[in-house]
């Protein structure tokens, strides 16, 4: 086991094809370097995974190709041991005296990095109670904006990437099976995903846990749970969690995923707790109509917006748009929410590497809401879905 998944991470030579295509884009609009400061940048150029907070950091590379990352003292080492770059500087704490940024201010002049730059931000973004000055206003001039060139170098995965999602795809799909078999009348859905997740790590930890690492700020392990889309709540297509007793007759919208090195993968089922009604069994089909449009419509070539376009002409020739909400998925890789879009606005054509979500919905007040969401690869000749979960009725329905 350990040997067949020993290749699951990021290899230092692909940060290092990576840096080297961001350095070819600022050659090529004549800047001096570039400043990042958004964390999954900085995860995708050097495979450094950090909680953001209030203290600054940043990746910095000039045009010569030299990498530094800027952090807090207490970063310091955690930098050291996993970044690639070629250096780490330090600052002692925010807020302290000078302010963090005036000593970014410093390396990046010690870097030749002024006049015409780069940046994702102009400045450290205002999070957590962070307050700081601009890199315009610490350098004289505004940054050129490279997030363009980023998201979508971002959006074709490589084939590493792609073994993490489907890494990713294993083991939420064991935790969704664990939800799946514990969702009761009468339980929670605290206790059910709490129960289900728990279980469902525990697995991945014993079979890949000595290379297993999550990197991801938000999660730790697989998770499969409502978020509180459950009965008539789940109506609401970003509900919360609200500790809800199961009921018979709920219709329930589930989520499962498992960040393996930072990747993500997204598994949702609609599932219906006893019988199904007539009704209930009517909109169940619809959905799995709307998601097979969706995925018809998927191939190298085609746009966005015409995926978007295909499956909007289904609720219109059903007379069901007043129980649209959303457009038809995103992509998904190291965030969970990824550009492109399968909406009408995004224009973007599908290319072999990306992998969406395809999730189109219905979401009626008094009954419920109604979506599966699937993981797909855009391949060379058409798609892979890479997640696997049972999409049929009969498959979801739970036994009261």
């Amino acid at each position: 086991m350990l040997q067949r998944t020993a290749s699951l991470s990021i290899p230092k030579t692909e940060f290092k094809s990576r840096t080297q295509k961001l350095l070819e884009h600022i050659r090529a609009e004549r800047l001096s370097g570039v400043v990042l400061f958004d964390h999954y940048y900085i995860l995708y150029y050097t495979g450094f995974a950090f909680i953001p907070t209030e203290r600054p950091i940043a990746f910095v590379m000039n045009a010569s190709g030299e990498t530094a990352l800027f952090v807090p003292r207490l970063e310091r080492e955690h930098a050291q041991a996993n970044a690639c770059v070629d250096r780490v500087d330090d600052y002692l704490e925010y807020p302290c005296e000078p302010h963090p940024m005036q000593l970014l201010k410093k390396r990046l002049n010690e870097m030749g990095i002024v006049g015409a730059y780069g940046a994702d931000t102009d400045g450290y973004p205002w999070v957590l109670g962070y307050r700081g000055p601009t890199l315009t206003e610490l350098l004289g001039s505004a940054p050129r904006r490279v997030t363009a060139f980023i998201e979508d170098q971002m959006m074709i995965k490589s084939p590493c990437e792609i073994a993490l999602i489907k890494e990713s795809v294993k083991w939420a799909n064991l935790a969704h099976q664990l939800l799946q078999r514990y969702t009761r009348v009468g339980a929670t859905e605290t206790e059910v995903s709490q129960r289900a997740s728990a279980e469902a790590t525990l697995a991945m930890l014993g079979a890949i846990g000595p290379i297993y690492r999550a990197q991801s700020p938000f999660a730790h392990g697989a998770h499969a749970g409502y978020r509180g889309q459950i009965g008539r709540n789940a109506a609401i297509p970003h509900a919360l969690a609200a500790n809800i007793v199961f009921q018979p007759g709920d219709v329930l919208v589930t989520g499962a995923n498992a960040p393996v090195w930072g990747y993500n993968s997204e598994l949702e089922r609609t599932m219906i707790l006893g019988r199904p009604s007539d009704e209930q069994r009517e909109y169940f089909e619809h959905m799995l109509a709307l998601q097979e449009t969706a995925l018809r419509a998927m191939r190298p070539g085609v746009r966005c917006s015409d995926v978007d376009r295909a499956v909007r002409r289904y609720y219109e020739e059903h007379h069901l748009m007043s129980y649209w909400k959303h457009h038809v998925g995103h992509a998904i890789g190291l965030r969970y929410h990824e550009g492109p879009f399968l909406d009408i606005g995004d224009q973007t054509e599908l290319k072999p590497g990306m992998v969406f979500t395809v999730e189109p919905g219905l979401y009626l007040p008094h009954l419920g809401g109604f979506r599966h969401s699937d993981t797909v690869l855009i391949t060379e000749d058409g798609i892979e879905i890479l997640t696997y979960y049972p999409r049929d009725l009969e498959s979801l329905t739970l036994p009261v």
